[in-house]
């Protein structure tokens, strides 16, 4: 996915900050997997849940003191074929700690 893709969203938090990512039902007949994270040490997704609607829920809490980044990635596939599915939906994290006087 390039930067400008309609699928991928970008997010700036704060360190500790946990925030709630729903992901609504898909109108293509396939359906959430899975959520994963590329630096689980920076942004954790946690209590992944899909809906008998199709609606898929996590959260993601970022890391407590530290900076940096992570790609989220949601992922979808049809329901009789067998696998993980391929990636959906991509939300890029920034951690950005607090400045601190000098």
């Amino acid at each position: 996915m390039s930067p400008d893709d309609p699928a991928r969203q970008q997010l700036c938090v704060r360190p500790g900050t946990v925030v709630s990512l729903v992901l609504r039902p898909r109108t293509d007949g396939r359906r959430w997997t899975a959520v994963r994270s590329s630096a689980p040490a920076f942004v954790l997704p946690s209590g992944w849940q899909l809906g008998a609607d199709g609606t898929g829920r996590t959260s993601l809490r970022s890391a407590g003191t530290r900076g940096g980044a992570a790609d989220i990635t949601a992922l979808a596939k049809e329901p009789d074929l067998a696998g993980a599915g391929s990636v959906a939906f991509t939300l890029h994290v920034n951690v950005v700690p607090h400045t601190t006087a000098g």
